[in-house]
């Protein structure tokens, strides 16, 4: 799957935070957006899921205009999504929640493919288990299974290393890398984190104030001039 924006611009009501945005994500990659708290990256990818309106430009996936969808149809058309914050039920069970995500493409509740608890085993053990008494890792394992769930070509990922203790992001991010290589899966993160960011992804975005500001290789966006400027607290 390739997903691609031709000047994009998004927001709130008549008020917009992104601004003329232009990515593109192909078949397999692994991109990352970074940029400090509030310049646009959360509201990017509720663009992109049709869950916000786009006010000017548009959004493809493999060359389909996507933009005026409604996020179910986004959804059935190989996109899955991870918010910030999890959004899990936590008053459903591990195994209620993974049942959700399978509703994406089959529009019906079934089985959950026995490969997504490969990579959360933890999530195995805990199938009976109400999800909103996991830790938070676990929590954030429960949501990136959910959306494995629907069987996606391409995961967007909002902060997925939020809160988490610095041993648990690891692991996530060699996760991660895991299902990138082993299912051919797109990734686009979304992260403030610039070590974990720049360890997932191979290339990616920097964004300010709603634009795109930089683009590069991981190795290229390490340098000290762009952390300075755009990425530093």
């Amino acid at each position: 799957m390739t997903l691609e924006t031709k000047g994009l611009s998004s927001g709130y009501a008549k008020s917009l935070v992104c601004h003329d945005v232009s990515i593109r994500i192909e078949a397999g990659e692994r991109v990352c957006i970074l940029g400090r708290n509030g310049v646009g990256k959360t509201t990017l990818l509720k663009t992109l899921m049709g869950i916000l309106p786009i006010a000017k430009g548009d959004c493809f996936v493999d060359g389909t205009p996507t933009g005026r969808l409604p996020s179910y149809r986004v959804a059935r058309m190989g996109i899955g999504y991870v918010p910030q914050g999890r959004g899990i039920f936590g008053k459903l069970t591990v195994q209620e929640n993974l049942g959700l995500g399978t509703v994406a493409q089959k529009r019906r509740i079934v089985d959950v493919d026995d490969r997504v608890l490969d990579y959360f085993p933890v999530l195995r053990e805990r199938l009976h288990q109400k999800a909103g008494t996991l830790s938070g890792g676990e929590q954030q394992m429960l949501s990136i299974a959910r959306a494995l769930a629907g069987g996606p070509r391409l995961l967007l990922l909002d902060e997925p290393s939020e809160g988490l203790q610095p041993n648990i992001i690891q692991g996530l991010g060699e996760i991660i890398r895991r299902i990138n290589v082993e299912q051919g899966l797109a990734i686009l993160l979304v992260e403030q984190n610039l070590d974990f960011a720049l360890a997932v992804a191979a290339r990616g975005y920097v964004m300010e104030k709603g634009t795109i500001v930089e683009s590069g290789s991981a190795e290229e966006l390490k340098s000290d001039s762009i952390v300075q400027e755009y990425l530093g607290v």
